[in-house]
């Protein structure tokens, strides 16, 4: 199976803490789209703090939709040079590290 994901990178000038925070509301944001219960069957999301990277999985509706709001967000906060963002393939199929860990 093939899955969209997408690995947002951040320079160093962007505070990780506004990162995860702006996810957050992405979250949120989707969770008033789709309800509760979606985003806790469909959101799939990892950050990491020392690699200053956040991937989403963009499989379903609710994971396009949160990958929508967190670059709308972050181009908004902190400029588009500030963060890259690109489309990666199924590098880790079902990996346990990417969950929603802290969704709403």
């Amino acid at each position: 199976m093939n899955r969209e994901i997408y690995r947002y990178n951040f320079n160093t000038k962007v505070p990780f803490r506004d990162v995860e925070e702006s996810l957050l509301l992405a979250v949120l944001a989707a969770e008033s789209l789709h309800g509760r219960a979606l985003i806790r069957l469909d959101a799939s999301f990892c950050l990491d703090s020392k690699k200053r990277s956040c991937v989403v999985d963009a499989a379903t509706d609710v994971g396009r939709a949160i990958a929508r709001i967190f670059t709308g967000f972050l181009s908004r906060e902190f400029g588009e040079e500030a963060f890259k963002v690109e489309r990666v393939g199924d590098a880790h199929p079902a990996s346990p590290e990417l969950k929603a860990t802290g969704a709403a």
